[in-house]
């Protein structure tokens, strides 16, 4: 015979749902006659969900001067953390509402470089030619650890994991060359050459949190690969930044504030608008890095994905 579960004394202390929101609307309009207009009831009801709420908590909540009234110190500490957990319940419950329309939600997972420099960039032209269809994205630079409860839909990553139920096919390769703002460039003209760029201010890419990504590319291997087997020292650098933020990076270089080495895939835009330029001509090809759409075998032949697979890779071609 099953027993009886014991009774859970934290939901049963636990002030009650109107009581809360009650309050809450209060606090916000600072008048409880407004507070009862935005709940559709009653003042009466707003003043007495609010009087039960502070004799539970030995306190009072509000000071009432006339018929406005403002938060006490106990009143400002419910209000902080009782207006975010409606939120989130509010969220949730949007959440599931929408998951149950007629309405498609496919979750994409990239980089946060890759949604900041080129997905944002493109994404009205795919809700504008796909009205039905809604993509949630999600970033993380750690593809191979995924937080519990993430299932992404897709993947676009450079990462070729065995990931079971998911199917892969590849969509460009790496190209990394040096990259500046225009006014950079003018005021050191020097930078048109590798000596030059060596001597610069660079901005590099440090790998802390970016293992899984792949290969480092950052200065001191550029200058290696195109030293043409010299020892090519980097102390003599004007000045050496670097960060695992490759859209902070960009937004240096954009700003004029050094050289950075670019992604072909991400910075094109950039180039393409005259808001970056390259020094030089020389560029890494990376021929074994290719970026991959990783996606569910179970989406193969799924309507909706299909536009977007075949939208995305419209947009590499």
């Amino acid at each position: 015979m099953a027993k009886n579960a014991p009774p859970d004394q934290s939901l049963i202390a636990m002030p009650s749902f109107k009581a809360v929101r009650s309050f809450v609307a209060a606090a916000k309009y600072r008048n409880f006659t407004r507070a009862a207009e935005s709940l559709c009831v009653t003042q009466a009801a707003i003043s007495r969900q609010i009087r039960d709420l502070e004799l539970y908590l030995g306190t009072e909540l509000f000071n009432r001067t006339g018929r406005e009234v403002s938060l006490t110190a106990a009143g400002a500490t419910l209000f902080d953390a009782a207006q975010l957990s409606l939120l989130n319940i509010f969220q949730a419950t949007e959440r599931i509402r929408r998951d149950k329309n007629d309405k498609r939600s496919l979750t994409l997972c990239c980089s946060p470089a890759f949604s900041g420099l080129w997905l944002a960039r493109r994404l009205q032209d795919f809700f504008g030619a796909n009205p039905a269809i809604d993509l949630n994205v999600v970033t993380t630079q750690h593809f191979l650890t995924i937080e519990p409860g993430i299932e992404p839909d897709i993947f676009i990553t450079r990462i070729f994991d065995s990931r079971p139920g998911y199917l892969q096919m590849p969509l460009f390769h790496e190209v990394v060359y040096p990259v500046c703002s225009p006014g950079y460039l003018q005021a050191h003209p020097e930078s048109n050459t590798l000596e030059g760029i060596r001597r610069g201010v660079l901005l590099d890419v440090n790998p802390y949190g970016r293992a899984q990504l792949s290969e480092q590319v950052d200065w001191d291997v550029w200058f290696a690969l195109h030293s043409h087997g010299q020892q090519v020292p980097l102390v003599d650098a004007t000045k050496r930044f670097s960060s695992n933020d490759f859209v902070l990076l960009m937004q240096m270089a954009l700003d004029g504030q050094g050289l950075a080495l670019g992604w072909d895939h991400l910075v094109r835009d950039l180039i393409e608008e005259g808001r970056l330029v390259r020094p030089v001509s020389d560029e890494l090809v990376l021929a074994q890095n290719r970026h991959c759409l990783i996606f569910r075998e179970e989406l193969a032949d799924d309507p909706d994905f299909l536009r977007l697979k075949d939208w995305l890779i419209s947009r590499f071609s």
